[in-house]
């Protein structure tokens, strides 16, 4: 069965009321209104004979109907009988001596002396003497008019009428509803009142009694003057006949007044805060709770529970701590709070560079801190200490009678071809130079505070029968080559920090003196070479402080220039940039290199000998300008290797040109 009163298929009238039945559904006109259900009028409760009960007036509202009171009186509890309101219990009824209550209205009177004036509230002291509206003795009952010829003529107030001695006012039923409480009729004699359907006339000729309260009233007259059946026995609310009298009573939420017939809504609030946890509101009869914010209000309506913010999702970007009728957020380490709930990342680095010595990378919710090429980061991972790995190594061994020694470049290796004969490498940095332009003065020579001034060292070395041309080795020779290395006995320097390597080759100055005669057909090469150690304070010991330590770096550097004396005489000197051994010089003995090959640090392109670009090097066994790996970079042309990134963890682009394009930004 389909219910078509949910799903909105019916086609009952707007104010009828859909119900569901097996296979079908019924449309019936809810309460006021008359029809099949599928049309509905609305019934006008005010034409039936009793007035819809209402004993004064009644006026037809959609679905239902609304009783109302002629002025004077008020409407019952029952919402249909109306009583008369006393206009003297509020200010006087606006009179300035005497008010007295009627049914239905008031009167104000004036004390002897006085008589009341045309606005009918105010007394005016009368006069002795003189026959107009002023003299004591004008004889109108109401108001009094002084005509053009000297005399007085008589008014009445409006619902009232002159009676034919021009003095005297009667009442109508157009005032105060003639001091009938239900129906008025005018009648020669006066007003004569009449009672609602279900009401009968008291015997004072004005009040009506309910019937079920007829004969009560009889018996109860004797004994009082009170009855419910007159104007409700005076009570606000509820009135019940008694043998004493009447007895009112007030509904809940109300609390009956001293003077045992008015009624004044109790304020719960007052007492215990109404049984509320947090705020009581007091209302007309009841009174309300509510919480305050950050609690919910339970199903008793009167306790109050915390609402956990923690429990919905995304209250806090991270941390979520609930507290009562509130809560906190809070950030997870290396982040800040911004606004209530979000966490933002802290930019360390803004802020003296994070406390890093050199240099500082910011990272989500952290920061890291870097040391320029040389040099490692500091246990404490901010400060920047000694060069690691080192920049510069002179490996010698010794095999049987061979010398053989080897310079490895890790980093900071130039090349500068300066002619066909002639050429310069150097490798690493001068420990303590002076005026440096690649690094800043408070970045790197941070990490270098510790270090002491350099042992330097210059040693010249003749090549006969050679010249200078920088090339790869032989792969059969650099095979023999890594077999000697592994081979070797005690050497002078088997791995000597040399912070600064500059080695020159010269062909092109021919030999001077008394030699010259003899050897004027030979070609002379001279190699220059200019060593700095480093001194490591982290090496000083109780047995050898620092010039002792001084003394033997200095010792074991002389002893390496002997060896590699020999090794350059025998041909076993060798230079190591991005993983490729090179030769310095090449024998004339030996047969040139065919035409095509272009000198290192350049590549054959277009029939043309072409420096190898920023970002790249050259590799020597395939003869050609290569990338820089990550972690490294080249900002200079022609090189035969890529310096390394100050971060040193081999992340980085590929062919990174300079110090900045490292993080690939």
């Amino acid at each position: 069965d389909v219910d078509e009163c949910v799903e909105g298929t019916d086609n009952c009238h707007i104010d009828a009321i859909c119900q569901n039945t097996p296979k079908s559904y019924k449309c019936i006109c809810k309460s006021g209104y008359t029809g099949d259900g599928k049309h509905c009028k609305d019934v006008d409760e005010c034409e039936r004979e009793d007035n819809a009960g209402c004993v004064h007036e009644c006026v037809n509202i959609p679905g239902n109907y609304r009783c109302t009171c002629y002025d004077g009186f008020r409407l019952a509890h029952d919402g249909h009988n109306c009583l008369d309101l006393d206009e003297c219990s509020e200010g006087n009824g606006g009179c300035q001596q005497t008010c007295v209550n009627m049914m239905g209205s008031y009167e104000c009177f004036c004390r002897e002396g006085f008589f009341l004036s045309d606005n009918q509230h105010t007394c005016i002291q009368r006069p002795e003497e003189g026959m107009n509206c002023m003299n004591k003795n004008h004889g109108c009952a109401h108001i009094c008019r002084e005509t053009p010829k000297g005399g007085i003529a008589c008014e009445c107030r409006p619902g009232f009428e002159l009676t034919k001695n021009q003095r005297d006012c009667k009442l109508t039923c157009n005032y105060g509803n003639g001091g009938c409480q239900h129906t008025c009729d005018d009648t020669d004699q006066g007003p004569k009142c009449g009672c609602h359907v279900k009401f009968l006339l008291h015997s004072d000729g004005v009040t009506c009694i309910g019937e079920r309260h007829f004969q009560q009233h009889v018996i109860l007259e004797t004994f009082s003057n009170e009855t419910c059946a007159v104007n409700n026995g005076g009570c606000d609310s509820k009135c019940h006949d008694a043998a004493t009298g009447v007895h009112c009573s007030c509904p809940m939420g109300f609390m009956l007044q001293p003077d045992r017939k008015t009624c004044k809504d109790i304020d719960e609030c007052r007492l215990n805060n109404g049984g509320c946890d947090h705020i009581c509101r007091n209302t007309v009869g009841s009174f309300e709770c509510s919480c305050k914010k950050g609690y919910k209000l339970l199903i008793n309506e009167r306790n109050c529970q915390d609402i956990d913010e923690c429990s919905f999702d995304r209250t806090c970007d991270h941390l979520c701590i609930n507290t009562p009728g509130s809560f906190q957020c809070l950030c997870n380490k290396g982040y800040t709070l911004y606004g209530l709930t979000h966490c933002g990342d802290v930019d360390e680095c803004s802020i003296n560079r994070g406390g890093c010595k050199f240099g500082c990378i910011n990272t989500p919710g952290s920061y890291q801190c870097t040391c320029p090429a040389g040099c490692k980061l500091h246990w404490n991972k901010k400060d920047c200490i000694g060069s690691v790995p080192p920049r510069a190594t002179l490996t010698c061994n010794k095999t049987g009678k061979k010398d053989s020694c080897a310079l490895t470049c890790a980093s900071k290796a130039r090349f500068l071809p300066e002619s066909d004969s002639s050429y310069t490498v150097s490798c690493g940095t001068p420990v303590l130079r002076q005026g440096g332009q690649q690094r800043p003065a408070n970045s790197s020579q941070q990490c270098l505070e510790t270090v002491t001034a350099p042992i330097k060292q210059k040693a010249s070395f003749k090549i006969k029968d050679a010249k200078c041309h920088l090339h790869p080795r032989a792969k059969g020779k650099q095979d023999e080559a890594g077999k000697a290395g592994v081979q070797g006995g005690s050497a002078p320097c088997s791995d000597c920090q040399v912070a600064f390597v500059n080695l020159k080759c010269d062909s092109s100055k021919k030999a001077k003196g008394r030699r010259a005669r003899n050897s004027s057909n030979k070609e002379v090469t001279r190699i220059t070479l200019e060593f700095e150690a480093e001194i490591k304070p982290e090496d000083i010991t109780a047995s050898c402080n620092l010039q002792c330590l001084r003394q033997r770096v200095e010792k074991k550097l002389k002893s390496a220039i002997k060896a590699l004396k020999k090794s350059i005489n025998q041909e076993r000197f060798l230079l190591r940039f991005a993983g490729m051994e090179y030769e310095v010089a090449r024998k004339l003995s030996v047969a040139p290199e065919r035409q095509e090959s272009c000198g290192p640090g350049q590549q054959r392109l277009g029939g043309k000998c072409v420096s190898c670009s920023q970002g790249t090097y050259y590799h020597g066994q395939t003869e050609q300008c290569v990338p820089c790996p990550p972690g490294t970079y080249q900002e200079k042309e022609g090189q035969l290797s890529c310096d390394l990134c100050p971060r040193g963890d081999g992340f980085g682009p590929v062919g990174a040109t300079n110090i900045t394009s490292c993080t690939g930004k």
